[in-house]
């Protein structure tokens, strides 16, 4: 059994810790790793799992154990392998035992299509301490870690699309309005149901213009936090749009929500991964870097991805740096009837084709087991 201390430190509030979270249930369910899972902000965790208690410096759920990641930080003896998500920094007292009980130190990087990243997968980098750790990438091609993917996920994925009444339950349960779930049930034609989850700085007032002169209604499901402009209730000159705020949920819910979506505005690494898996539209919002290198990386995932002129030319507007007066044009051409069923068809296609590689767990495990001496 392997065991592993792995580190996150919480800078996109969710998206640092959501894919820390999953890979660790994942590596533990499905490969039995025993795991400390270091973490600076148990608030923004306690949003994505509900049992995380903020008060307490160690704690275990579903037999993961968690350290609150404080300073000082806690003085534990090193488990064999360190994984640092992100390649966020070590505790100082930590890197001082690697001297003495040197461990599998892997850098756990950010997800990227561009080419160079299949050149530095797997590569191994010598600190100035004598310490040495490997670059460790996720990625859409053969050569690098793959992409998050629990072994049931697909599975599960089409037995809920199946599930009418689970879902409409669901949406009751999240506290969705009536007048939104008549809408979605009109025999006539349904209103296209949309989750939202996005950066403060995102073009929503361009996406509201555009759902308001669409001719079909639409409910955009948004947690409650973000975008908080858009106000609650029925909008548009038709009132054809149902702004409708839930709660946080759970990773699983979260996923089941991407299911059942007709489109997915995502943000940042785990939330576009999740999307993918889910095999429907969706429009990606990337994490802002600086000099604009979140737009190379974007560019180059287009290329990958080979989506339709149309839908690319909406990704790039919904992440320009200034707002693009183009995106309700960009919108209406990617949601009518041709396209929108063109691009459903290859979300779906590029799902099944990213599940033919390995997943990034899958690649870990492996990974490790080669470094470490039985």
């Amino acid at each position: 059994m392997l065991q592993a201390d792995v580190f996150c430190r919480v800078v996109d509030n969710f998206g640092d810790i959501g894919v820390t979270w999953r890979l660790v249930r994942q590596l533990q369910r499905e490969y039995h790793w025993s795991i400390r899972v270091w973490v600076d902000d148990l608030k923004s965790f306690q949003q994505l799992e509900a049992r995380v208690n903020v008060h307490t410096l160690q704690q275990v759920i579903d037999h993961i154990e968690i350290i609150h990641w404080a300073d000082p930080a806690p003085d534990l003896i090193p488990y064999p392998i360190a994984l640092c998500n992100f390649s966020c920094d070590l505790p100082a007292t930590y890197i001082a035992q690697l001297h003495q009980r040197p461990a599998l130190w892997i850098n756990l990087e950010y997800l990227s299509a561009e080419t160079w990243v299949e050149g530095c997968h797997g590569l191994p980098s010598l600190r100035g301490d004598g310490l040495s750790s490997y670059f460790f990438f996720p990625g859409f091609h053969a050569n690098t870690g793959g992409l998050l993917r629990e072994g049931d996920l697909l599975t599960r994925r089409d037995s809920w699309q199946k599930n009418l009444v689970g879902q409409r339950q669901m949406l009751e349960r999240l506290g969705v309005s009536g007048a939104a779930l008549t809408a979605l049930s009109t025999p006539t034609q349904a209103a296209r149901l949309l989750t939202l989850f996005c950066y403060p700085h995102a073009p929503t007032t361009q996406l509201l213009e555009a759902l308001c002169a669409d001719s079909r209604a639409s409910i955009v499901l948004i947690p409650e936090g973000i975008a908080p402009e858009l106000t609650t209730g029925r909008l548009g000159p038709l009132k054809q749009v149902y702004i409708e705020r839930i709660p946080f949920v759970s990773q699983p819910e979260y996923d089941q929500l991407l299911w059942m979506a007709d489109l997915s505005f995502v943000r940042g690494e785990d939330s576009v991964v999740r999307g993918l898996w889910a095999g429907r539209p969706l429009v990606w919002q990337i994490y802002p870097q600086t000099e604009g290198t979140h737009l190379v990386k974007l560019e180059a995932w287009l290329k990958m991805s080979n989506l339709p002129a149309d839908i690319q030319d909406l990704m790039r507007n919904w992440n320009a740096d200034t707002v693009s007066t183009d995106l309700p044009k960009d919108f209406a051409q990617a949601v009518n009837a041709d396209a929108y069923a063109q691009w459903s068809s290859h979300a779906l296609a590029l799902s099944h084709t990213l599940a033919q590689e390995v997943d990034f767990a899958q690649a870990l495990h492996d990974f490790c087991t080669s470094k470490i001496t039985p």
